[in-house]
């Protein structure tokens, strides 16, 4: 009996560290990041990391990271800046007109503005969301790789996984 109760424990741990792992590789990508706005410009190999109620995207140059942008339920931080709610941030660096999980959608591969104008293609979708004045949105996911653009405001933010 207490051999099957110390046999039944090892395999927990066991299995429980191996999908640990697992979990942690499955949450990451390497991948080329363009993020290019009228404030903002990086374009070079990074990671991105997802859990449940963050993501983080690292770029970087030469080995070095350059620039680090963390996205949690409130907040938006870029390591240039200090840390601003969502709102502000696309006030501040984006366009104000943009819902707040604008970022986190895309890095996620998600629909944007709640799926307006979402065309299903082969292996993913794409959105054309115009406003007058506002903006100007072309955004796709397919497979992996997500490219964003906003012709109007100059605003392109691109994830090829490799």
């Amino acid at each position: 009996m207490l051999k099957k109760i110390l046999l039944t424990i090892t395999l927990l741990l066991i299995s429980g560290c191996s999908s640990k792992n697992i979990v942690k590789e499955k949450n990451q990508e390497s991948a080329f990041i363009i993020l290019k706005t009228p404030k903002i410009k990086y374009a070079d190999m990074g990671f991105i990391y997802k859990g449940d109620s963050f993501i983080k995207v690292e770029i970087y140059q030469m080995g070095q990271a350059i620039m680090s942008l963390t996205i949690n339920g409130m907040n938006i931080c870029l390591s240039t800046l200090k840390c601003m709610e969502k709102r502000d941030f696309n006030k501040e660096m984006l366009i104000a007109s943009y819902p707040d999980t604008l970022l986190e959608n895309i890095f996620r591969g998600k629909p944007i503005f709640k799926g307006k104008n979402l065309k299903k293609e082969a292996n993913g979708f794409s959105q054309n969301i115009e406003e007058k004045d506002k903006y100007k949105i072309k955004y796709s996911v397919i497979g992996n790789n997500k490219i964003f653009r906003d012709t109007k405001n100059s605003i392109k933010i691109e994830v090829k996984v490799r």
